[in-house]
C-alpha cells in the first residue's frame, strides 16, 4: 500500500490532529458537529479551515473572496503551495465525493482496480439517472428496478463493499439529496455530475469533476484544481412577481455565453442575496454549469440558517453562524470580473432554443420565436429537475395551476412534474401541489433525472417533426431530452412554464396577457406565490438509504464476464517514448460539440459500466466538416465511409492511432469521463481543439490522452480531414512548452504549427503512465 497508505494516513489523522492543536474557545465551535446524520465519525472543522487560512493570508497579504476562503482553507499543504488566479494547480483535500449512478458505475470499477480496501473520505452512490419515463412515477421506478438489477445490484454491493452509502433508485436526483443531507456552509465537495454546484446553495464549494478525480480523492489523494479565477456577481434590489431565482442565472448566461465562465467560480453577493431562498440559490448555482464555471457559491446568510433548521441540521446551523467571517467575502476582496444585476429590474426570461445562453426576456420572446420561425405551440411543459424541484419551486407551479382550475382552465400543453427528492414527493403530496398540478393535466413523474437528460420515451411527435417544448430544466442542445434534433427546447422557471403550458403558446407573457377562462371571459394570472418552506416540516417519505456495514469481510461485488452492462477494466497501454507520427483525423468536428455530442446519454446510459459498449456511441452526435453529416465518416485506410465507432475500430485493429480536431469549448456540458475514456478505449491518441471545457479537459489528461489546443485558433483552418498529424518533440514534453505539430496534406506537401497544452508535470506523468490510474499503480508497487 505504501504511499497511498501513508497519504491516507497524512489526509485523516493529520487532520485530527490540527483539530486537537488549531480548536476554537468559541463556545458554539467546542462541540462536535457531524458532518450529516449518515456521518457520524466525520466532523466539520472550521478552525481546520481557517488555520489553514490563516497561513494562505500571510502569504498574499490581500482580502479574500468567499470561494477562495473555502477553496484555500481545503488546500493540502498551504506553506508550500503556490497559489495564482488561473496559472497555479491547486492540492486539494474535499471532504466528501457524490456519485450518481451512471458515473458511478467507472468510478466504482477504476476504484476497485486501485486494490484499496475502503474509501478515505465520506462518500455516496445516488440511483437517478437510469429511470426512464414512460407512464408515471411508480410505474417507471417499478420498471427501471427490473430493467436496472444488475447495476443497481453491483453499485449495492460495491457500497457496501468499499464503505459507500447508497441512496437507492427512487431515493432522487443527486445533487436534492446532496442539499438536504449533505451539503453545509464552507464544504468542498466534489461530485460526477456537472450540477454538482448546486449545493453552493448551502454556501459550499461542490465542484463537478469525472470519476478518475472521485477515485483520487476516495483513495485519499489529495484532489488537483487549476486554481479559478473569481467571476463576481453583485446582486442589488430584491425578487418580486413574476421574476424568480432561475432569471438570474438565465440573465448571467446571456451575458457570459456558454464557456464565460471557464476557469472561473462565479461568487453571488449583495444585498440582492438575501431576497433569494437557499433552495433558489441552489438554482442558481446549479445552472451555473452552463456558463463553464467551475463552481457558483453564495454567502452564509438566514435564508441558509433557516434550510438547514428545516431538514434536521439545528446544530450544523449554530456552527456556522459562529463562524460568518470565514463564510463572507472579506470586505475589498478582488474580482477578476464584476456584473452587476438589478434585481427590481430583472424580467422573467426563456432562454434557447438548442443553447442555454440564448437569452430572452418574457416580454420579447414570442416577437423573437415569430422572426426565427421556431414553432409556437408548446407541445410539453416539464417541471421538476435538480435544477428547479424545490418545495418552494412546486408550490409557486400549484399556485398558477390553482388560478387556472379556478376558472375551468387546464393546460392546453402536455404537462410533467418530476420531484427533485422522496422527501419533496412526499410534502407535496401531503400539502396538496402535486394534486394540484395533476388537476391540470400533469402527470408526476420517478423522482429521478428522467427527461432533463434523455430519459424519456416520447410518443407525441416523431423523430424530425419540428416542435417546441419548455421546461425548467438546465440544458437544452440538440436532441438533449427526447433524442429528437428538431425539438426546439427553451428553459425557464417552473411557474413560467405552467404559464406557459396553460396558454399553450411561446407567444404569451402573463405579466400582461390574459387568458379565456371556461366561460369565456377573460382573466390574468396573479404572480405566482408559494412558500419557501412546508409550514408543517418536510415529511421524509419511505427510508431509501442503504448504510454501508461496519464490516464488509462477507461482502463480494461481483461483475459477470458475459454482462452486457458492466465489465472490468483492463488497464491502458503506456506511452512508448516515441513521438505519435501520421495519425488519421477521425473526424474534423464542425461547431458545438458537447460531452452529449461525444458520448450520448438516453438509450446508451445503460451501458455506462461496460466500456467497449458504450464505446459504439463514440462521437455520433457530432458534425462532421468533411460532409455536414453526423456519424458518417471516411477511413483513410479504404477509402469506404462508415460510422465514427467502427472506422476507430478499424484503426485501432491496424495499429494506427489517430486524432480527432474540435472548435470552441469542446467538451462543455456534462462531466461524463465517458467522453475521454470512449477515445482512449478505441485507439485515439491526442484532441486537438481552439479550446476545452474543464471538466472534459482534465478527464483527457486523466486517461492518458493528449488534450492540445492551436496556438493560433486559425490554424484549425490547415487542418483537412484527408491530412495526416505527426506531434513530434514528445520526448520533451514539459509544462508549458508548444508541441510541434506536422500536417500532412493529401497531397503530400506539409507544414508545421504548434499547439499548447495546459499539463503539469503531474499529468504529463499520467500520458507517460498511460492514465493517472496506471500512475497510482506504479507509485504502490514503488513502496
Amino acid at each position: 500500500m505504501g504511499l497511498l497508505r501513508h497519504t491516507l494516513k497524512k489526509g485523516i489523522m493529520g487532520n485530527h490532529a490540527q483539530l486537537r492543536l488549531f480548536h476554537g474557545t468559541n463556545a458554539a465551535a467546542a462541540k462536535k458537529v457531524a458532518m450529516s446524520k449518515f456521518d457520524q465519525d466525520s466532523y466539520i472543522d472550521y478552525d481546520k479551515y481557517e488555520h489553514k487560512l490563516k497561513v494562505v493570508r500571510e502569504k498574499l497579504n490581500r482580502p479574500l473572496t468567499l470561494s477562495e476562503k473555502i477553496l484555500y482553507g481545503h488546500i493540502d499543504d498551504p506553506k508550500t503551495q503556490d497559489i495564482q488566479r488561473g496559472e497555479s494547480y491547486l492540492k486539494l483535500r474535499p471532504d466528501r465525493v457524490a456519485m450518481q449512478d451512471a458515473t458511478a458505475q467507472m468510478a466504482m470499477l477504476q476504484f476497485i482496480s486501485s486494490g484499496l480496501p475502503k474509501v478515505a473520505v465520506p462518500s455516496t452512490i445516488h440511483c437517478d439517472h437510469l429511470i426512464q419515463a414512460q407512464v408515471g412515477g411508480e410505474q417507471d421506478l417499478k420498471r427501471a428496478k427490473d430493467l436496472n438489477k444488475e447495476v443497481y445490484d453491483f453499485l449495492a454491493t460495491a457500497g457496501a463493499k468499499y464503505g459507500v452509502g447508497f441512496w437507492k433508485p427512487g431515493s432522487g436526483i443527486i445533487h436534492q439529496i446532496v442539499l438536504e443531507n449533505y451539503a453545509f456552509p464552507g464544504a468542498l465537495i466534489i461530485g460526477t455530475d456537472s450540477h454538482t454546484p448546486n449545493g453552493g446553495g448551502l454556501g459550499g464549494l461542490c465542484i463537478g469533476v469525472g470519476g478518475a478525480d472521485a477515485v483520487d480523492v476516495m483513495a485519499g489523494l489529495p484532489w488537483e484544481l487549476k486554481c479559478p479565477k473569481v467571476i463576481g456577481v453583485k446582486l442589488t434590489g430584491k425578487l418580486s412577481g413574476w421574476t424568480s431565482p432561475k432569471d438570474v442565472i438565465l440573465k448571467v448566461a446571456g451575458i457570459l455565453t456558454v464557456k464565460g465562465g471557464t476557469g472561473a467560480i462565479v461568487e453571488y453577493h449583495g444585498p440582492g442575496v438575501d431576497s433569494i431562498s437557499c433552495t433558489g440559490m441552489g438554482t442558481i448555482c446549479n445552472m451555473g454549469a452552463e456558463i463553464g464555471a467551475t463552481t457558483s457559491c453564495f454567502p452564509y446568510n438566514g435564508r441558509m440558517e433557516d434550510y438547514l433548521r428545516a431538514t434536521n441540521r439545528r446544530e450544523l446551523a449554530d456552527l456556522a453562524n459562529s463562524y460568518k467571517g470565514f463564510l463572507s467575502p472579506d470586505k475589498d476582496c478582488f474580482y477578476d470580473q464584476l456584473i452587476e444585476i438589478d434585481l427590481n429590474k430583472l424580467e422573467p426570461h426563456v432562454n434557447g432554443p438548442f443553447t442555454p445562453d440564448l437569452a430572452h426576456p418574457i416580454s420579447k420572446l414570442g416577437q423573437i420565436a415569430k422572426e426565427n420561425e421556431w414553432p409556437l405551440d408548446i407541445k410539453v411543459g416539464l417541471i421538476g429537475s435538480c435544477t428547479n424541484s424545490s418545495y418552494e419551486d412546486m408550490s409557486r407551479s400549484a399556485s398558477i395551476a390553482r388560478q387556472a382550475l379556478n376558472k375551468g382552465v387546464k393546460s392546453k400543453s402536455s404537462y410533467t412534474i418530476t420531484p427533485g427528492s422522496e422527501q419533496i414527493r412526499a410534502t407535496i403530496e401531503r400539502d396538496g401541489q402535486a394534486e394540484t398540478l395533476r388537476q391540470i393535466g400533469g402527470v408526476v413523474l420517478a423522482n429521478a433525472c428522467g427527461p432533463c437528460i434523455g430519459q424519456w420515451d416520447r410518443q407525441d411527435v416523431k423523430k424530425g417533426e419540428k416542435n417546441t417544448i419548455v421546461t425548467s430544466y438546465n440544458r437544452n442542445f440538440t436532441g438533449r431530452n427526447d433524442a429528437n434534433p428538431a425539438t426546439h427546447a427553451f428553459v425557464t422557471s417552473p411557474e413560467l412554464v405552467t404559464a406557459l403550458s396553460i396558454a399553450g403558446t411561446l407567444n404569451f407573457n402573463p405579466e400582461t396577457d390574459s387568458l379565456t377562462a371556461a366561460d369565456g371571459s377573460k382573466f390574468k394570472l396573479e404572480t405566482p406565490y408559494g412558500d419557501e418552506l412546508p409550514a408543517k416540516g418536510f415529511d421524509p417519505g419511505q427510508d431509501t438509504y442503504q448504510a454501508p456495514p461496519s464490516d464488509s469481510s462477507s461482502v463480494n461485488v461481483n461483475v459477470d464476464p458475459k454482462s452486457t452492462r458492466l465489465q472490468l477494466l483492463t488497464p491502458f497501454s503506456k506511452w512508448d517514448g516515441k513521438d505519435i507520427e501520421n495519425m488519421p483525423v477521425l473526424i474534423k468536428v464542425k461547431g458545438k460539440c458537447t460531452t452529449d455530442h461525444i458520448s450520448m446519454a438516453g438509450y446508451w446510459l445503460k451501458f455506462r459500466g461496460h466500456l467497449d459498449n458504450i464505446s459504439n456511441n463514440l462521437l455520433i452526435g457530432a458534425t462532421n466538416i468533411e460532409n455536414g453529416e453526423a456519424n458518417n465518416v471516411k477511413n483513410q485506410l479504404t477509402g469506404q465511409y462508415g460510422t465514427v465507432p467502427e472506422v476507430a475500430r478499424h484503426y485501432k485493429a491496424n495499429n494506427v492511432p489517430w486524432c480527432v480536431v474540435g472548435d470552441e469549448n469542446y467538451g462543455e456540458g456534462s462531466s461524463r469521463e465517458h467522453a475521454a475514456l470512449e477515445p482512449r478505449h478505441l485507439g485515439g491518441r491526442a484532441i486537438i481543439v481552439k479550446s476545452f471545457a474543464r471538466i472534459h479537459e482534465t478527464n483527457l489528461k486523466k486517461q492518458g490522452m493528449l488534450p492540445l489546443t492551436f496556438a493560433n485558433p486559425a490554424d484549425y483552418d490547415k487542418i483537412q480531414p484527408t491530412d495526416r498529424i505527426s506531434l513530434l518533440g514528445l520526448k520533451d514534453l514539459k509544462p508549458g512548452k508548444p508541441v510541434q505539430c506536422k500536417i500532412t496534406h493529401a497531397d503530400g506537401s506539409s507544414e508545421m504549427i504548434e499547439l499548447n497544452h495546459s499539463m503539469n508535470e503531474g499529468q504529463i506523468e499520467w500520458f507517460v503512465a498511460g492514465s493517472a490510474l496506471n500512475r497510482m499503480g506504479e507509485l504502490r508497487a514503488s513502496q
